[in-house]
């Protein structure tokens, strides 16, 4: 069995001379006051090992993962009828590109672009009658971690920068791919995006897609295991921007970015992973993270290959 806490260890000290070689994101002015030296690693095996290294119990903004956790609960509730409005399919443009939608009448590619994580909270908006209480009880429940709560700074600061994604919402609304009100929609997609959690948050809330579906804390199911399957399929391959390649490459996980920092994987049927490290590369993601989960399967010798 795989030493795990030796290797997060290594994997830090390794790393760890990458700081500096990044930038912190800054087109959200509150997320560029983040400490760009913090540095965590936490891993969740499915059998109850949580395994830590630097700061992987301090809180930061999850920003673009909060995704896989709105269309989580959008694909359980409504099913195959999801893929009416939005596909499945890697972009091969920006996360936030308004020009796939003019050439393809207003359908997201996945729903982890901009795009289509708005469809999904426009979903979100029509199946509940207060969307953000929903995800946050959802995700508290993943994490089993009651204080999980939004940064009403953060959310504010990308209410107040966020016109590209106005611009997207705007676009599908003249498509009839946004079927409320645009301001709620983005109200809640700002907030979504401003969730606070840790490394060892995540890795716990991640846990039900290396268990096919299943919160292996709690034992309740969040998606049929064919649901989780499809999910971390497009984990695979959309779920790093435009570096999902080169993640799948190097990484073999499926997995989700955000620009606060994050990246969550999964192994399935065996454990789940986190890093935060702020600083970014030029796609988005976060640069010692990338490298961070490379070695942590070249170490372990576990990917889903």
């Amino acid at each position: 069995m795989a030493d795990y806490q030796k290797h997060l260890e290594e994997i830090y000290q390794e790393t760890i001379h990458l700081q500096g070689k990044g930038k912190v994101a800054d087109y959200i002015p509150a997320l560029a006051e983040t400490e760009p030296t913090k540095y965590g690693i936490t891993v969740c095996t499915l059998d109850g090992g949580l395994y830590r290294v630097g700061d992987a119990d301090e809180t930061f903004s999850i920003q673009s993962i909060s995704k896989v956790f709105t269309f989580a609960m959008v694909f359980n509730a409504m099913g195959d009828k999801l893929w009416k409005r939005m596909g499945k399919e890697p972009s091969g443009t920006s996360f936030n590109s308004l020009i796939q939608l003019e050439k393809e009448n207003g359908i997201p590619r996945n729903p982890f672009i901009n795009a289509g994580a708005l469809v999904c909270v426009d979903c979100l908006v029509s199946l509940t009658k207060n969307p953000l209480k929903e995800i946050l009880s959802f995700v508290r429940k993943l994490s089993g971690n009651p204080k999980v709560n939004y940064d009403s700074v953060i959310a504010d600061s990308e209410r107040k920068t966020g016109f590209r994604n106005a611009a997207l919402a705007n676009f599908m609304k003249s498509f009839g791919n946004i079927e409320n009100d645009v301001e709620e929609v983005l109200n809640a997609y700002f907030h979504q995006c401003s969730l606070m959690m840790s490394c060892t948050d995540l890795a716990k809330a991640f846990s039900f897609l290396a268990n096919g579906g299943v919160n292996p804390q709690t034992g309740e199911r969040h998606l049929t295991e064919s649901q989780c399957k499809r999910m971390n399929a497009l984990l695979q391959t959309c779920g790093m921007y435009d570096e999902s390649g080169e993640f799948a490459f190097s990484t073999g996980l499926p997995g989700k970015s955000g620009v606060g920092g994050g990246i969550a994987a999964v192994l399935p049927r065996s454990l789940s992973i986190c890093s935060w490290a702020p600083e970014l590369n030029s796609y988005g993601n976060s640069l010692i993270g990338m490298k961070a989960m490379e070695l942590f399967t070249t170490k372990t010798g576990i990917s889903i290959f």
